[in-house]
């Protein structure tokens, strides 16, 4: 945890957004895979962390912001929990953490809250994301589960984002240690992208090494020669030299912030001259991007800035042509990157997405574009000092969108499709990092992870006696 006054001043802040009634907020359970005693990580509420600080499970948290008041609601353990557990501090100890003072048992809760109800206080909660958390609010409510799943309090939201998307010193530095054990992680990968060995082993080795250093990955791994897929989590293919392998992945730290790193490197430690000519591309579009990341600037005029490079790149690759503005308007370039180019991130790698895109990443200013590809950006409103964002520009060859563009005669004016039919077995290709929006700019956060040609050819510069050595084959 942090300091209390960390919690007690976000909640000071939140009482201000909100106005008025109560913000209730349960915190997560134990949650069983194959059977009851058997569970998964524990992984503690976001929001409830953020406000509260309480990384244990069976807790729930309020906000009386009428009344000026907070509680923390949950059990003692008993005697059959400390034998297996050890003995554990008290509710009331563990509240005082969070700098509170008021604290009940959880049975106590539904009753508090049907007495706020009585005396015309509204109830405002997240939304869910949760089976359980959902029963949980709709007997604690006395609603039904879709109230529950349609009822959640925008006034909520909006205070909850407002507070979140700017990051203080303390979370800025946990990210920065999130992208440090990032570092690892990708160099890790890097090393032994090597012809022969198997995704699995490395993808592997690279969770075992946020498991060590901090925690959980802060998602599921992204490690393949098939860039092409965004998101292939499968890791059963054998490397083969001629190809490119896409790692995305981070770390959590003990505090579950997040990091998201995304290297291509090829494999066997070269780069032949068609992976260096896409690569270069998205390299210098990854660059120029973070350029131009500063306070007051909308982040969709910055994906749109990656766009166009990503164009001219192409049009000297001869893979595009035409008007490089009439290409971006059209949205042709959205075959090669069918997506945005980033999103926020903090406590959680897509930060607050599920409290809704559009609350988070866009405002009244500018709303979500309905165009192919440009529809997926996460984060497109104006930037502000203390956002965390990524950067994470790709090129992709993709044969199925491929196929359904030429076959509907969509961008001839701007896409050479006999030679970008030769690149379907090409994979992708994307380049990401983590960027701190400071007050006249930007700083890329944590240990500079190798991304540029000879920076990656030097660090995948191992003999294959390193891999033998290390144990890994």
């Amino acid at each position: 945890m942090f300091n209390k006054e960390v919690y007690i001043d976000r909640r000071n802040r939140l009482k201000k957004e909100l106005k008025s009634g109560i913000a209730l907020f349960p915190g997560n359970v134990e949650a069983s895979f194959n059977y009851p005693d058997n569970t998964y990580h524990f992984r503690q509420d976001s929001y409830f962390l953020y406000f509260f600080g309480l990384d244990h499970p069976g807790f729930a948290g309020v906000i009386d912001v009428d009344n000026d008041k907070e509680y923390i609601f949950g059990n003692d353990v008993d005697i059959e929990d400390i034998i297996w557990m050890g003995v554990q501090p008290k509710v009331v100890d563990r509240a005082a953490e969070a700098g509170i003072s008021n604290t009940a048992p959880m049975n106590d809760l539904a009753v508090f809250l049907s007495n706020a109800i009585q005396a015309g206080q509204k109830i405002h909660f997240l939304p869910t994301y949760r089976g359980e958390t959902v029963i949980q609010l709709s007997a604690l409510l006395n609603k039904s589960n879709d109230e529950i799943k349609s009822g959640s309090s925008v006034e909520l939201i909006k205070g909850v984002v407002t507070l979140k998307e700017v990051k203080d010193k303390y979370e800025i530095a946990e990210i920065d240690k999130a992208v440090d054990i990032a570092y690892l992680m990708h160099t890790t990968s890097m090393k032994m992208a090597m012809p022969g060995m198997v995704e699995q082993e490395i993808a592997g080795t690279i969770e075992g090494i946020s498991l060590a250093l901090g925690g959980p990955v802060s998602f599921p791994i992204i490690l393949s020669m098939d860039g092409q897929t965004l998101h292939n989590h499968y890791h059963g293919n054998v490397l083969a030299e001629g190809r490119m392998m896409v790692t995305d992945a981070g770390a959590e730290t003990q505090l579950h912030y997040a990091s998201d790193i995304t290297r291509t490197v090829p494999v066997g430690g070269k780069f032949n001259a068609r992976q260096a000519e896409i690569y270069q591309i998205v390299l210098d579009t990854n660059e120029k991007a973070i350029e131009a990341i500063k306070p007051g600037v909308p982040y969709r005029d910055i994906h749109f800035l990656a766009a166009r490079v990503i164009i001219d790149g192409l049009k000297q690759a001869g893979l595009m042509k035409g008007d490089t503005e009439a290409a971006v308007a059209a949205g042709a370039h959205t075959l090669f990157m069918p997506h945005g180019l980033g999103h926020m991130m903090g406590m959680d790698v897509h930060d607050m997405e599920g409290l809704g895109e559009d609350y988070v990443g866009y405002d009244e200013s500018v709303s979500r574009s309905g165009q192919f590809g440009t529809a997926y950006l996460r984060l497109a409103k104006a930037l502000k000092p203390g956002f965390v964002l990524t950067v994470e520009p790709g090129i992709y060859f993709i044969p199925a969108l491929i196929d359904k563009f030429r076959d509907e005669g969509k961008f001839t004016d701007f896409i050479n499709y006999g030679k970008v039919e030769t690149y379907k077995n090409f994979g992708g290709i994307r380049i990401e990092d983590d960027v701190l929006v400071t007050a006249d700019g930007h700083r890329v956060l944590g240990k500079p992870i190798p991304k540029t040609i000879a920076e990656v050819e030097q660090t995948m510069y191992e003999p294959r006696e390193w891999i033998k050595k290390e144990g890994f084959i």
